[in-house]
């Protein structure tokens, strides 16, 4: 039996350097769930995985880029995740085996119920990674083998090429790379504004992305909502839609940008999103999403293009 990510994100507990990072934001949010199917293709090759499997994947790879570790930690860490459980969270495994990696608490990496929490499992990786010296230039299969001491050391390299790929989407190095397509069925919600200005599943968003990423630069809401700034019809009137932005707009940004935009449709069956905007691309749950990122033709063409275009933001929403 699997164990279900949100499930054990409720005894998330914050390790080494990434203290900073908040995750009882992440404890809160509803558990990961099943799904369709979600893809990223670079350079010609596609890697094909479940809503379940793309949700850890884009988990682990967003905590790596919060923590400020190159491209090359993320493939070190997927590679590790696919042949250690096939980016799934499952509570068993050779001895006292157990989550994402197959962390033995036997061998200190943790109590059993730290292990299964993939937040501290990923962070557990990330901090043993660190200290092998020049993991960055190492093959991935000898800079995992350093860190889990597999009976296997060889058998990393058989989903190298697979954890590039997704690295390179969910790090954001290859735009609009990776999609989900999902039917975008969500429970009714409550739409009262929260504290922030935001609806609840908003701020659930609002929240989640600073606890994984940092801090960033929020905007399109405010204390008792918004009433102008947006084009008619917007849902930020709504409290309905978080800006994430990027400035200026520069080869680096929008690095970061697709980092964020990625990890929302990784996560937009959990988090309930709705629309994802960035770089003149949009993404849409429901229907539209078979197709992917798409073109961006905002309904005004009056203005800063770089911000009717979404060129120096992020925007997500959810539905009402």
């Amino acid at each position: 039996m699997r164990v279900g990510t949100g499930v054990a994100l409720l005894g998330a507990a914050a390790l080494g350097v990434t203290a900073y990072l908040g995750w009882d934001v992440l404890r809160e949010s509803t558990p990961f769930s099943g799904g369709e199917q979600c893809t990223a293709t670079v350079d010609g090759r596609t890697v094909e995985l479940d809503v379940e499997q793309a949700e850890n994947a884009a988990l682990i790879t967003a905590i790596g880029v919060g923590r400020g570790m190159p491209a090359r930690a993320a493939t070190i860490a997927l590679a590790t995740a696919y042949q250690e459980s096939e980016l799934y969270n499952i509570d068993y495994g050779d001895r006292d085996s157990l989550g994402l990696f197959q962390q033995r608490p036997s061998q200190g990496w943790g109590t059993p119920a730290q292990v299964l929490d993939p937040v501290y499992a990923t962070n557990a990786f990330y901090d043993e990674l660190v200290d092998v010296d020049g993991y960055e230039s190492m093959e991935v299969t000898v800079a995992a083998q350093r860190v889990q001491r597999s009976g296997f050391p060889d058998a990393y390299a058989d989903h190298e090429a697979d954890a590039r790929v997704l690295a390179s989407a969910l790090t954001g190095n290859s735009r609009a790379a990776f999609s989900c397509e999902l039917d975008g069925d969500v429970d009714e919600g409550p739409d009262e504004l929260t504290a922030s200005g935001l609806v609840p599943r908003a701020d659930k968003v609002r929240r989640e992305v600073v606890s994984v990423f940092g801090e960033q630069s929020l905007g399109g809401f405010a204390p008792g909502g918004v009433r102008d700034g947006h084009m008619e019809g917007s849902t930020h009137y709504d409290g309905r839609a978080v800006d994430i932005f990027f400035r200026p707009v520069n080869d680096a940004n929008k690095t970061r940008g697709w980092a964020v935009a990625h990890y929302l449709v990784a996560m937009a069956d959990r988090l309930d999103v709705q629309t994802v905007i960035f770089d003149d691309r949009i993404w849409r749950t429901g229907w539209r999403s078979g197709s992917g990122w798409r073109d961006y033709d905002p309904p005004s063409r009056s203005g800063d293009r770089a911000i009717l275009e979404h060129r120096d933001h992020v925007h997500v929403d959810v539905p009402d």
